[in-house]
Formats: C-alpha cells, sequence, structure tokens
C-alpha cells in the first residue's frame, strides 16, 4: 500500500523555485506555492509510516521533504515539516535533534507571525526538554506556550503545556504543583471528551499516587484510565500493566501477575518493545515478591513468569 502511495505522489522530485504566497502571515502556503511537488501528499505519507510504527521511514521521507523545502524556498513548508521531524525524532528516541528541529521551526514561525504554531513549537519542545531531563528548560517552554495562548481558543495546545508541566513537576518532586497541573490538564480534556487526553492524564495521576503510595487513589485513576481505552488495544495494555502496578502495591500479587502478563501479551503482539520493558520489570518485581513471601501457589506458576521474561529479553 505504501509503494502504492508513492506512485500516486509522482516522481520525487521538484523542477522550479517559486517563493510560496501567504494570505496573510502564518496562514499556510495559498495556491500560489507551486513548488514541483506535492507536499502534502508527502506529508501525509510519512504520517502513514508513523501509524504502521515505521518512525525510520517516516523519518527518511520527512528529512527528504525538508530539503525539497528549503530547495523551494518555501518557509512554512521548512518550519511545519520540521516540526513533524521533530516528532519523529522524539518517538525514536533522539531528544536532542528533536530540538533542534523544534527551535528552527519556532524561528521560522516567529517570522512569519504564526502564532499558533509558535504555541505547538513551544509544547513540542517542553516535551522534549522534558525527556532529555532539562527540567528548567522545559518548564520555561510550557510556561511561554501558556502565555502565548489566548484565554478561550486553542484548548488543546493549553491542556497539553498543563499536563507536561505535570510531569515536569513530579520528576521534580513537586508532587503538590504536579496534581494541580494535571488536574486542571483532566479538567479542560474532560469538557471536550477527548478520550485520548483523559486517558493519559488518568494514567499519570494513578502513577503518580502509586508512587506516593496512595493506592486509593491510583485505583480510583487506574479505573478511569482503563473506562476511556476506548477501541485502542494499546492504551489496554496500558491500564493493564497500570493496574497490575497498583495491586503490587496493595501486595495483590497473583492478581498484579495475572494482570502484568496479559498486559505483556498485548505488548508483545503490538511489537511495542518500549512499553515491554516495562512489563518486564515490573513482572521481574512480582515475581521476587512471590518467590520470598511463598505465595506463589507452586513452582509452576513462579517458573511461568522467568519463562515470559526469557521469552521478551
Amino acid at each position: 500500500m505504501v509503494t502504492h502511495l508513492v506512485l500516486l505522489t509522482g516522481p520525487l522530485t521538484h523542477t522550479s523555485r517559486v517563493t510560496p504566497g501567504y494570505s496573510n502571515a502564518g496562514a499556510g502556503p495559498t495556491s500560489a506555492d507551486t513548488t514541483g511537488f506535492n507536499t502534502e501528499c508527502l506529508l501525509q505519507l510519512s504520517q502513514l509510516f508513523s501509524t504502521v510504527g515505521n518512525h525510520v521511514e517516516r523519518k527518511r521521507l520527512l528529512i527528504y521533504l525538508l530539503n525539497l523545502s528549503r530547495e523551494g524556498g518555501n518557509d512554512y513548508w521548512v518550519a511545519t515539516t520540521s516540526m513533524e521531524l521533530s516528532d519523529a525524532n522524539q518517538v525514536i528516541g533522539l531528544h536532542r535533534e528533536g530540538i533542534d528541529r523544534a527551535k528552527e521551526a519556532l524561528e521560522i514561525f516567529k517570522w512569519l507571525g504564526d502564532t499558533v504554531s509558535q504555541e505547538s513549537c513551544l509544547v513540542s519542545l517542553a516535551w522534549l526538554f522534558h525527556r532529555d531531563k532539562q527540567f528548567d528548560a522545559a518548564e520555561e517552554a510550557a510556561l511561554h506556550a501558556i502565555k502565548l495562548l489566548p484565554e478561550k481558543d486553542q484548548q488543546f495546545q493549553l491542556c497539553n503545556s498543563h499536563r507536561v508541566l505535570g510531569a515536569i513537576y513530579q520528576f521534580k518532586g513537586d508532587t503538590e504543583r504536579a496534581i494541580h497541573h494535571f488536574g486542571v490538564a483532566l479538567e479542560i480534556a474532560s469538557t471536550f471528551d477527548w478520550h485520548t487526553s483523559i486517558f493519559w492524564l488518568n494514567y499519570d495521576l494513578a502513577g503518580l499516587f502509586c508512587n506516593g503510595g496512595r493506592l486509593d487513589d491510583a485505583q480510583t485513576h487506574a479505573e478511569c484510565a482503563k473506562s476511556h481505552t476506548v477501541d485502542s488495544t494499546y492504551h489496554l495494555g496500558f491500564a493493564m500493566e497500570l493496574q497490575a502496578r497498583v495491586w503490587y502495591g496493595q501486595h495483590r500479587l497473583e492478581e498484579a501477575k495475572s494482570e502484568a502478563l496479559r498486559a505483556a501479551d498485548i505488548f508483545d503482539k503490538l511489537g511495542a518493545e518500549k512499553a515491554m520493558k516495562g512489563c518486564r520489570a515490573l513482572l521481574q518485581k512480582i515475581g521476587n515478591s512471590l518467590a520470598a513471601s511463598g505465595q506463589s501457589g507452586s513452582d509452576c506458576e513462579f517458573l511461568e513468569i522467568l519463562l515470559f521474561r526469557a521469552r521478551i529479553d
């Protein structure tokens, strides 16, 4: 299917160098933008690679598109593609490279006067800085994004800004501020019934409470997260892994083992290697606790965990 899409977009070459036209600053290219290649189709093709989890091929195509946009003199598409490339690098784990691309996009959108896109860049930078453990820079970017946001519009970006602030303060050990920002983000997401955001915010809060020993609160948010998985098997796997963590904290080891194994099975089938690592670590802790407490019931049950861990190593 991907091959057919490449053929439909035509040859990946351009034939002219034309400065793009804009209906107004930051509004994106108008019909005057005729660079000889279909940037929109190529961008959609890169997103298809993302959908099937092929982020390396997505990055390769985006680099090609970025070079074509530079040669075509199209600043809007340079910035837009840089942002997509920043996201691809973030998923792959190349946070520094992602930061560079997001910074480039931010400067271009500033020059174009595109405030909305600036906000998106700042939120992306906040997440990238956070994952690169540059927490002060992450906090600064997120707070700057919130200042740029209008009071009523761009609620999704506002939600994301508060979520990243919650994550930053959680890592800084400021639990009260983390809970506050997660709560603000959850309130916004709930207003618009954004299931994915609601899922992850409940996941975040459950993890925070679980780590802090507030297991009843963790259980409440774990149940809320699971109710918002909708039709996502991927999210269901995380909801099971989260529930297993809560039950492990409550010393309900047999239930925790069963739920963690179910989560790991989902991640195994999806090929979600990063998520699998988390399940493997959790299963190891559960297995060790079962062996130490004599609650395993039989050697076979404990062996089940060991064999599963060996299979996913």
